[in-house]
């Protein structure tokens, strides 16, 4: 019993001294005579994990909901995929983006994601974004 709880502790050091974690946010542009304020940057905040040099998974907050997200990295761009948690595929975002390092591990995210399906009206447009991540 003690070699399993010795093997899995050592398997769990090894997994989070390797691992790089990101903190990501996408800024919210003002609307029109509005002023930026810190929820601009706060109301989607998220933390993702590098399961390797290509995928990471994590979660980020959307406005008051927690949505799943993984991205597929092809050298620093990037495709997308978002999801809420209850509801997920009505709810899908799928989109592209290039991580622009600008110092050390800081780094800029422009983005284009658009929903799977059509919303009541019929629309399905897609938005352009500007994110912001650091990995450590």
């Amino acid at each position: 019993m003690k070699k399993v709880i010795l093997t899995t502790m050592f398997a769990f050091a090894t997994l989070f001294a390797s691992a790089q974690f990101a903190v990501i946010t996408t800024v919210d542009m003002p609307e029109d005579d509005e002023e930026m304020q810190a929820s601009s940057l706060t109301d989607n905040l998220g933390i993702g994990y590098q399961l390797n040099s290509k995928i990471m998974v994590g979660v980020v907050k959307n406005g008051e909901d927690y949505d799943l997200f993984g991205r597929y990295y092809l050298n620093d761009i990037y495709v997308s995929l978002q999801g809420a948690t209850e509801e997920m595929a009505d709810n899908l975002n799928i989109g592209v983006g290039y991580s622009f390092n600008i110092w050390k591990s800081l780094c800029i995210e422009p983005n284009y994601s658009m929903p799977t399906n059509e919303d009541a009206e019929g629309n399905r447009e897609g938005k352009f974004k500007l994110g912001v991540a650091y990995k450590f």
